[in-house]
């Protein structure tokens, strides 16, 4: 290795090495205040850990149908008054499919699983402005395997909160 190769190796290293050695910097960890922010993390009702670890950011779907469950929609009630008590955040919901069928086929009941959790949250009072939706189909598995199981957890759709209202 060149003395120069030697160089840029080690200034990358340490620049790396300083990016992550103060928290505080970027507003994570202890703060001013003493408050461990990163502590609170799934404890802090307005955080989106929070929502994702206690609400519950997911539901599964029956396979080949986007009809919410009686489970899946109180979870998807959890969901709303979360959104409701928390309006600086949006959410982009993931419609998702398991292995079986084409690609077009998954994409497509991927989308309907998206659309059916949004409108479910509209009718529970999320401006619909703040929801957003995607479609990976097949693409995104949780498991990866051929059995009930496996099947089952990648019949979902995931509410991905964001910070900032949508536009």
């Amino acid at each position: 290795m060149t003395f120069i190769s030697k160089a840029v190796l080690l200034t990358a290293a340490l620049a790396l090495g300083a990016c992550s050695s103060n928290p505080d910097r970027f507003g994570s960890g202890s703060g001013a205040d003493g408050a461990d922010q990163a502590a609170l993390g799934a404890n802090d009702p307005t955080s989106p850990a929070y929502f994702q670890e206690t609400i519950g950011d997911r539901v599964l779907f029956v396979v080949d149908t986007w009809t919410l469950t009686p489970e899946a929609q109180t979870v998807l009630a959890g969901q709303a008054q979360w959104l409701l008590a928390n309006p600086e955040y949006s959410a982009i919901i993931e419609g998702h499919a398991d292995e079986r069928g084409t690609s077009e086929y998954n994409l497509g009941l991927g989308a309907s699983r998206a659309n059916s959790v949004q409108d479910y949250l509209v009718s529970q009072g999320v401006a619909a402005n703040r929801l957003k939706t995607v479609s990976y189909g097949k693409l995104r598995p949780l498991a990866i395997c051929s059995t009930e199981d496996c099947y089952m957890q990648n019949r979902r759709s995931v509410t991905v909160i964001t910070a900032g209202a949508a536009s």
